[in-house]
């Protein structure tokens, strides 16, 4: 085949089964792309006729599912798109200049730590790369990096979906919170076993929940679960009413709850393994110029803990 000629599809109508196949619904996928369902629709049909293989199967009821080899085109799909935004992005920017899309994963339990610092400074450096954040717990978040939905992502080391490219930046032991009036405040370490008979504030998002009782299982202790809260700070009010303690890796700077109430930190005797804060990104297709220095750039960053 002559490389001069051209396909007989488009891109436009290999965007809207991409589209589609992330939405779930031709109606979805309108909406998104601020086009008509039937627009949507009648390109989906037209690329299967130009070649000559049914990719979905719709239905009015249960929306759209690929077949196995729509599965294989939309995954080819996202190559050739990606490559010819990168084409339109280098035709637009001056020499040297990084402009575009990046689409950020990142642990909710992370964002506090990781995003500000990564936003600011970075965003700096290049104003014209557009910086989408995508907040996800573990669950959510696995399939994202492998369906190109994500370009990179910052998640602990103790689950990593799929199989990715990854880079540890920083890892720290978890702690015991406790109300600043607690008697055990005063100290400056604890045993995982003192802790038997008190009520336990349950971080409960994936990967941490997990985490947390894992720490328990190892040391022989069954904790006594009085609240599950799904973020770090609701764990820190409830500590700093003096409702229970909390088992947490991350350590703001401020020493007090969101309500004001003190609350203290207390390393674990005897020590528990660190927990490490990793960046990922696919294995396939290579980084975009854009998406590597912002790797590069995250990886340089001081990070509390860094190794």
């Amino acid at each position: 085949m002559d490389p001069l000629d051209a396909p007989p599809f488009s891109l436009r109508q290999l965007s809207y089964l991409v589209c589609a196949a992330d939405e779930g619904t031709i109606a979805a996928a309108a909406a998104r792309l601020h086009v008509s369902p039937s627009a949507v629709s009648e390109a989906i049909s037209e690329l299967e006729r130009e070649l000559s293989a049914q990719l979905t199967v719709r239905r009015r009821a249960r929306g759209l599912t690929l077949t196995s080899t729509g599965a294989d085109v939309v995954a080819r799909a996202r190559a050739l798109l990606a490559s010819s935004r990168e084409l339109e992005a280098s035709l637009r920017g001056a020499p040297g200049e990084l402009l575009g899309p990046i689409t950020i994963g990142c642990y909710p339990t992370l964002a506090p730590t990781i995003l500000p610092p990564l936003l600011a400074g970075f965003g700096r450096e290049h104003p014209r790369v557009e910086l989408d954040i995508v907040e996800a717990t573990h669950d959510r978040l696995e399939g994202r990096l492998e369906s190109g939905q994500v370009d990179v992502a910052f998640v602990y080391d103790t689950l990593v979906p799929g199989e990715p490219q990854r880079a540890t930046l920083f890892a720290l032991p978890a702690h015991v919170v406790v109300a600043g009036d607690d008697p055990l405040a005063r100290r400056g370490t604890v045993d995982l076993a003192e802790l038997a008979d008190r009520d336990l504030i349950l971080l409960d998002a994936p990967p941490s929940s997990q985490h947390t009782l894992s720490l328990f299982a190892a040391a022989g202790v069954t904790p006594r679960v009085r609240h599950r809260v799904q973020s770090y700070e609701a764990v820190r009010a409830l500590v700093g009413r003096g409702l229970g303690y909390g088992i947490l890796v991350q350590r703001p700077a401020n020493a007090a709850s969101y309500e004001g109430y003190p609350v203290a930190m207390l390393e674990i005797a005897p020590a528990v393994p660190p927990v490490g804060v990793d960046v990922i990104w696919p294995a396939r297709p290579a980084p975009t110029a854009r998406t590597r220095a912002l790797i590069d750039f995250a990886r340089a960053l001081p990070w509390p803990g860094a190794r």
